[in-house]
């Protein structure tokens, strides 16, 4: 790449002083975070999304995401900070672009880089030379640079640091979560750490972006694998009639060599349930198999099979059949307090159940109404139904901070419980 040492410093000043302008393309749960992060810290924002309604929004001031509270983002449209468009075009003003766009699985759980290589091949025509553009996608080792740098040429700079979201925590933000880049070369990585260091408060610099890359599938494979040992230590405890709950508690008092996780009716969000995947692809590249990875995917997405077994154990007991039964589940997020549904066990759920006879609900105040979903088509369009006595069986799926134990237990309705919210009681049939 051809740049003067000179010039580079110069850019460098320029992230430094706040005086550049950066481009965020994907207004989701991460863009939208990361977009406010930067305009919060008096960076002039530019976000690229194509879809409309979000452009529109955020260009009114509106915040569509639920759990993320932003009060001042009216303000900063205001003051010409940020500001949303459908249109590629306004790249060529950006001095760094940021690419936070998904990167889902195929049918045949294939690594889908459509969303990538569409938006590079969209920015590539604007982009000025020497443009720093970072890639926050989460994606198999290489791929910044086997896919993205052939598709934007040898006049960017590159970088690949993985988005580390975590939808709902109040404990670690967009602003605290510690930041791992790794750039093509020296100069990128420069003018990576620069960016980032504007919002961020500890950015890692990595030595190149594979390990970035890698260390993102390594963090979520972490917690994939240990949630399907957990899953699995739940089934084997019901088979044995002891409480995986009070088991998980009692090892917890272990001040080392052990790690907290929580069963539940399998897997939710974006992150863990594809990203393994990325891995498991990659490396049959080099003949390794992965059957640890594969196998703790297999177990996960087997729980909510597990669940529909216990949600007919609860239904025979009061001697009422699963074809016809009214049920309603409590929380359609994938997990507590977000309007985040991605990839959620709870749409499943709803399907398998139907899929047998059942007649289902949800209720979820994060969804007034099911938006478009890749996986559960038919079920767009659905409604947030209120609980009452009328229901055969509640199945709570995912708890909101809302949800009131005494509420649910006053219609005196069998309860499938997957998150051990209520505990034991009567009622409840533990899954």
């Amino acid at each position: 790449m051809p740049t003067t040492t000179l010039a580079l410093e110069s850019q460098i000043d320029k992230f430094r002083s706040a005086q550049a302008t950066v481009g965020i393309i994907g207004l989701g749960y991460v863009g939208l975070p990361l977009a406010l992060l930067f305009a919060e810290a008096g960076i002039r924002v530019i976000g690229f999304d194509i879809d409309k309604s979000k452009v529109d929004s955020i260009n009114s001031g509106c915040c569509y995401i639920k759990h993320l509270k932003q009060p001042q983002m009216k303000t900063f449209v205001q003051e010409e900070r940020l500001k949303a468009t459908c249109d590629y075009a306004y790249a060529a003003s950006c001095d760094a672009v940021i690419i936070c766009v998904p990167t889902p699985l195929g049918k045949h759980l294939e690594p889908d880089l459509m969303y990538i290589t569409d938006t590079c091949r969209a920015i590539a025509p604007h982009l000025r030379p020497q443009t720093l553009v970072c890639l926050e996608s989460t994606t198999w080792p290489g791929t910044t640079e086997e896919i993205v740098a052939p598709l934007l040429g040898d006049e960017i700079f590159l970088c690949f640091s993985p988005e580390r979201e975590d939808p709902g925590n109040k404990n670690y933000t967009t602003k605290s979560i510690p930041k791992l880049i790794g750039g093509i070369n020296k100069e990128s990585l420069d003018l990576g750490v620069a960016l980032y260091s504007l919002a961020v408060d500890n950015v890692i610099p990595l030595s190149n972006p594979r390990v970035a890359e890698t260390a993102k599938l390594f963090e979520n494979i972490f917690r994939c694998v240990n949630i399907a040992l957990v899953n699995e230590m739940k089934v084997i405890c019901d088979a044995m009639d002891l409480d995986i709950w009070e088991i998980i508690d009692a090892a917890d008092t272990k001040p080392f060599g052990f790690m907290k996780f929580l069963p539940g009716p399998g897997l939710g969000g974006h992150c863990i349930p594809i990203d393994p995947f990325y891995l498991t692809w990659k490396a049959k590249e080099f003949g390794i198999p992965t059957r640890f990875i594969e196998l703790a995917g297999e177990i996960n997405r087997a729980m909510p099979n597990y669940v529909v077994g216990k949600v007919q154990d609860a239904l025979n007991d009061v001697s009422k059949p699963l074809r016809g039964a009214r049920i309603l589940l409590f929380g359609l997020a994938y997990k507590s307090d977000i309007d985040d549904m991605r990839e959620s066990p709870s749409l499943t759920l709803i399907d398998m159940l139907e899929a047998k006879g059942a007649i289902v609900d949800y209720y979820d105040p994060y969804f007034s109404e099911i938006g478009i979903t890749r996986s559960h088509p038919r079920l767009t369009g659905r409604i947030s139904k209120e609980p009452t006595d009328q229901y055969d069986c509640f199945i709570i799926s995912t708890v909101h901070d809302s949800f009131s134990k005494q509420e649910i237990l006053s219609y005196g309705v069998p309860i499938v419980d997957t998150r051990n919210f209520i505990g034991k009681h009567d009622l409840v049939t533990r899954a």
